[in-house]
């Protein structure tokens, strides 16, 4: 029975096409949260790619202070567990980059020899990387940028700069410092915050300007063999030491990035599920006066022994059919378009960029989820319209 109202025409005209604008608003809202959501998702993994070109799967870090000296047999034991390919020692400090009458502040992040190649190669877009026991650098794009310098420029050389440790006061701002001569061999590449504030060294040149012993790590790096278990290595990892570390992984190093991506494709969400509701409203409408249009046939139903409750149910599956089908092909419209920018790339960002889309399983059940559920609730309280009143005054 709902199914043939459905289908049938309303004696009115105007409630016709009423139906029809609530069919299309639906339709047209669905598919714009479906779009939206899929938008955002590539947008999403198109920022976090980024990161993951310099951030480990899992990284150790102190409890306590800013450095700690692992043992080699902590290292190597490191190594031996299942699932680590790769371990490099990290120490990063702030300190400040000259080059000529040009410095500037920059996080120096001395890396060792192990260091993973697959991150250089990532990163690395102009020159090549530093070389083992060198003060070579790389520095990043933002930063070359600031003091105009030149790769391999013997005649002027960069600058180090970095605090001496120590307690006391110093005479001048001069004896307060510790520097060495740098060459500039590289320029890397990956985002702002990177580009702007960092520079790659070998570790051993952060020891001596630090004065720091050949064991003093501000971190260890680590990677891991594909598909392995990171909860159980990180574990595992924790047990190499006989003092209290840290151990993170790549969703705990950024986590305000993703408490931030989070957010925004909530309010995204929030946003758009406000238009489909507002869509659900000219269901709600269109549902009543399709029940008024056809009172007569609710005396006749009555008549024939339907109670209130059943005519209630015919129009509460009349509008949830409605919506579902309305919001249905929305979805199946808006599948099409994101697998036509991803197969076609017909809007850009820029004149080489694609916009990112991405399809996602979670997505489109958020979006049938949302759908039925606003579709549901719109055609309960249209149907709650019909009594006995309206059935037999």
């Amino acid at each position: 029975m709902a199914q043939r109202y459905l289908r049938s025409k309303s004696s009115s005209n105007a409630i016709n096409i009423i139906a029809r604008i609530a069919g299309i608003g639906v339709f047209v809202a669905s598919a714009a949260l479906f779009i939206v959501l899929s938008g955002f998702s590539g947008l999403r993994d198109f920022s976090l790619q980024f990161t993951s070109f310099v951030d480990p799967d899992l990284k150790v870090l102190p409890a306590h202070g800013k450095q700690f000296e692992p043992s080699q047999d902590q290292l190597a034991n490191l190594l031996k567990i299942e699932g680590v390919s790769n371990i490099s020692s990290i120490l990063e400090e702030r300190m400040v980059i000259t080059f000529g009458d040009k410095k500037t502040i920059v996080n120096f992040k001395g890396v060792d020899d192990s260091y993973p190649s697959s991150t250089v190669d990532s990163i690395l877009s102009l020159g090549q990387w530093i070389a083992p026991n060198t003060n070579q650098v790389v520095v990043g794009w933002g930063v070359a940028r600031n003091l105009s310098f030149s790769l391999n420029d013997f005649i002027t050389p960069l600058e180090l700069y970095a605090p001496k440790p120590g307690k006391g006061q110093f005479a001048s701002i001069q004896s307060a410092l510790k520097k060495t001569a740098g060459n500039g061999v590289g320029v890397f590449q990956i985002n702002e915050n990177y580009d702007n504030g960092f520079v790659f060294g070998n570790i051993n040149t952060a020891r001596n300007l630090l004065g720091k012993s050949d064991q003093s790590v501000s971190a260890i790096e680590i990677l891991l063999v594909p598909e392995t278990n990171v909860d159980l290595v990180s574990a595992k990892v924790s047990e190499v030491f006989d003092f209290p570390v840290v151990v993170k992984n790549r969703f705990q190093l950024n986590d305000a990035l993703y408490k931030m991506l989070n957010t925004e494709q909530l309010a995204v969400y929030l946003i758009f599920t406000l238009v489909l509701i507002i869509a659900i409203f000219n269901v709600i409408g269109a549902l009543i006066m399709i029940i008024l249009d056809k009172k007569n046939n609710l005396k006749t139903l009555y008549n024939l022994g339907f109670t209130p409750s059943q005519i209630k149910k015919i129009f509460f599956l009349h509008g949830s059919l409605m919506s579902l089908f309305s919001g249905g092909l929305g979805l199946i419209f808006g599948l099409i378009l994101v697998l036509l920018q991803r197969q076609f790339e017909w809007a850009m960002l820029t004149t080489s960029l694609p916009y990112p889309v991405k399809i996602t399983f979670a997505n489109i059940v958020l979006v049938i989820v949302t759908m039925t559920a606003l579709g549901i609730s719109a055609s309960f309280l249209a149907s709650r319209r019909i009594n006995r009143n309206l059935i037999n005054p």
